[in-house]
């Protein structure tokens, strides 16, 4: 067996010696040389690719860092959203609980650092539930800020963001977590990045201090300066109350075509337009997370209500018109909004009660004179009412 096995290794060497003398001989050097190259050139090929596909993606990453850091910077304006308004604004998980924002319209001018709150909502936001509650406040209301009075709107001038979100806390006994800001311009120029905005025009807009021109009512697309004129106008009986539905009819209507007429892969556009225009303390990753949170909610549900208020001859202080506040009212409602109920507050400041419930869609299918005069439907409506009114 030792003979055996020491012979065939013998034979085995042989073998490769010979295999390889054939493969390495002169006749092959050409042969090999050419395998040789392709395998180099098959090396660099490989490592050019992997090389390209790295820098591609070291590329788009540093793309996607700037966008979002301008997005950031932008939406963050420092001269806005300030150390002082982030200190009095309280933690909210955006996506998963009820919160409320500020919302404010104002006349502020490119440089300018200080200006007044034309528009001042206030927001409770609920995602779980899909549900939005939307509270206005006059901007001549009265009240008293670090013991001064002054109607509300000027705690804006006096302190900035931070001085509104602290009258408005003070004044509807809550905490708010977020805030956002947008100027006469800025709304025009975001309604036309967006493409217009479909708005329910429930009134003919027809004045000049607004705008030169008319709006008919109904269904319909509004451009920027036609959006700002909607959202302007207090051509009406009861002057600011009118303005201020109309102004929440325009907020509904905006949610709903960023929300419901947008695909999902055009939100990165419509807030990189947004962030030249507004001006909030929401993060990227919150303004997100919320719209989508938000995605396929009926905007025409959401409540609605002014602060129960009236303004008229007693409300002069010093030969200045405030708008008075109904304390014991505004607590009953603000407890109603913050337990998630419908608010059943006011709609017009010619009157304390509503009556029924009351829905953005309902704000649409009521001209101004139903408010002033006490003749609005809504479909809150008991069916007590609609006995009374029927005759029945």
């Amino acid at each position: 067996m030792g003979l055996r096995r020491k012979k065939a290794v013998q034979q085995s060497r042989r073998t490769s010696s010979s295999t390889a003398s054939r493969i390495y001989s002169r006749d092959n050097v050409a042969r090999y040389a050419e395998r040789s190259r392709q395998r180099r050139r098959g090396r660099i090929i490989r490592r050019t690719v992997l090389g390209v596909l790295l820098a591609f993606l070291v590329t788009a990453g540093t793309a996607t860092a700037m966008w979002f850091n301008s997005i950031v910077a932008r939406l963050s304006d420092a001269g806005i959203i300030t150390p002082e308004l982030q200190a009095v604004l309280v933690d909210s998980d955006v996506a998963r609980e009820p919160f409320y924002m500020l919302l404010l319209g104002t006349d502020g001018r490119p440089g300018e650092t200080s200006y007044r709150a034309d528009t001042i909502i206030l927001a409770r936001i609920d995602p779980t539930e899909q549900q939005v509650t939307l509270i206005s406040i006059p901007r001549d209301t009265r009240i008293t800020y670090k013991g001064e009075t002054m109607k509300i709107n000027a705690a804006h001038t006096e302190e900035g963001a931070a001085g509104m979100v602290e009258a408005v806390n003070e004044l509807c006994g809550i905490e708010i977590s977020h805030y956002a800001e947008i100027s006469f311009d800025g709304l025009v120029q975001l309604v036309d990045a967006l493409g217009g905005v479909e708005v329910n025009v429930p009134d003919e807009i027809d004045d000049p201090k607004a705008a030169d021109f008319t709006i008919e009512p109904g269904l319909q697309t509004l451009n920027g300066e036609q959006a700002l004129a909607f959202c302007r106008s207090r051509a009406f009986a009861d002057g600011d109350y009118t303005r201020m539905r109309h102004q929440r009819i325009f907020v509904a209507a905006l949610a709903n075509t960023i929300l419901n007429k947008t695909d999902a892969t055009q939100l990165p556009g419509i807030i990189d337009a947004m962030a030249d225009m507004v001006a909030t303390d929401l993060s990227l990753p919150d303004i997100l997370s919320l719209a989508n949170a938000m995605r396929g909610m009926d905007t025409d549900s959401m409540w609605t209500a002014n602060i129960p208020s009236h303004a008229g001859g007693d409300t002069y202080i010093n030969g200045v018109s405030y708008v008075f506040v109904h304390e014991e009212e505004l607590e009953e409602m603000m407890a109603r909004v913050d337990a998630g109920e419908d608010p059943e507050g006011p709609q017009s400041g010619l009157s304390l009660d509503s009556g029924s419930s009351t829905t953005i869609g309902d704000l649409s299918n009521n001209e101004a004179n139903d408010w002033a005069n006490g003749t609005a439907t809504t479909s809150g409506s008991s069916s007590e009412d609609e006995s009374a009114e029927s005759g029945e």
